[in-house]
């Protein structure tokens, strides 16, 4: 199933995506007395029964039972309102070819265990817009990653039991305002104010059995060869595969979930696939650049760019970057070094 979250007169509500088009989960549900909830987050809620009931829902349309659409529906994020989001690092190609970019090593700990950071789950958007500030746009950056959306609560989960626990796969782009990351993350804390203004995701939220055909099964959880693409004002400029995650999203849930509960809802990012940013990208083209004694400009989002990330079997999520007309700059007011 595809199921997607979208907005009408000011509310938002759950559906089903069929045959390109939306169908309201909680109308629908009616036909079959079924009592259902009219966002997606309350959907969820219900775990393995509300499912169960869009399962139902869904196999009825297909059957021709039930025809009422929701006509020019604007979709949003498929889960608008996440009680979390997380966003975890991979994909080791990225993580290596980053560092490697910057002149240090590969991190020995990568191996050892999947790490993640909470972003600002209140900053979550779907296709369309995204507003940024002035600062944001020193250095803006995408990044092409797939996540999951969490459908059962549970704590302590081991990785071989943690798929049973993912209620979907959606698209990630988790905007980075480069400049002030990195001055942030000079002390050792963060990131914060780099990476908490925008994070979009959808269209839709994708169940796993259509993905099926995709899955790689492994000792600890699956994995799935889905290609992986992002595009710069119509221009490719990342490639990847989700099968090249180095953690799977069983191990990721299983660190994420040690010692404390994971919600129905609760959304986390793979991390960025191989080439999947800017900040790896630039690297790598300035390093080719200065092998042939050639000059390098870096690439970064401007206001009016659009990013469109693409992965087969979820779909295509596409932004337009628009800069706010306010003036207000945190980079401007932060204490000079001493002694420059």
């Amino acid at each position: 199933m595809k199921i997607v979250s979208y907005q009408i007169n000011k509310e938002i509500r759950s559906g089903l995506l069929i045959h390109n088009k939306v169908y309201d989960l909680q109308e629908c549900g009616h036909a079959l007395s079924f009592k259902l909830p009219s966002t997606m987050l309350e959907l969820l809620q219900l775990e393995d029964a509300g499912m169960q009931m869009a399962r139902s829902i869904y196999e009825t349309i297909s059957e021709g039972k039930i025809t009422m659409h929701v006509p020019q529906p604007k979709l949003v994020a498929p889960i608008p309102n996440p009680p979390s989001c997380r966003d975890a690092y991979a994909f080791r190609q990225h993580v290596e070819t980053a560092r490697r970019n910057r002149g240090v090593p590969m991190i020995a700990e990568f191996d050892q265990f999947p790490v993640f950071y909470f972003t600002n789950h209140r900053a979550i958007f779907g296709e369309g817009e995204i507003l940024v500030e002035e600062d944001h746009l020193q250095k803006l950056d995408f990044e092409l990653e797939v996540a999951i959306v969490i459908g059962k609560t549970g704590k302590n989960i081991s990785a071989k039991n943690a798929d049973q626990y993912i209620a979907g796969f959606t698209i990630m782009n988790d905007f980075s305002a480069r400049q002030l990351q990195m001055e942030e993350m000079k002390l050792n804390l963060g990131p914060a104010k780099g990476k908490d203004f925008a994070t979009s995701i959808g269209p839709w939220l994708v169940t796993p059995d259509e993905l099926e055909i995709f899955k790689i099964d492994k000792d600890n959880g699956s994995t799935y060869d889905l290609q992986m693409s992002a595009f710069h004002n119509g221009k490719q400029v990342s490639d990847g595969n989700t099968k090249d995650m180095s953690w799977t999203f069983g191990e990721i849930i299983e660190r994420v979930s040690y010692g404390t509960e994971i919600y129905p809802g609760d959304v986390i990012g793979s991390g960025t696939v191989g080439t999947g940013c800017y900040l790896e990208l630039n690297g790598t083209w300035e390093l080719e650049a200065k092998e042939k004694d050639e000059e390098f400009t870096p690439v970064w989002l401007k206001d009016g760019d659009t990013i469109e990330l693409t992965i087969e079997g979820l779909g295509k999520l596409s932004n337009k970057i628009v800069k706010s007309e306010e003036k207000h700059s945190i980079l401007d007011k932060r204490k000079k070094l001493q002694n420059q």
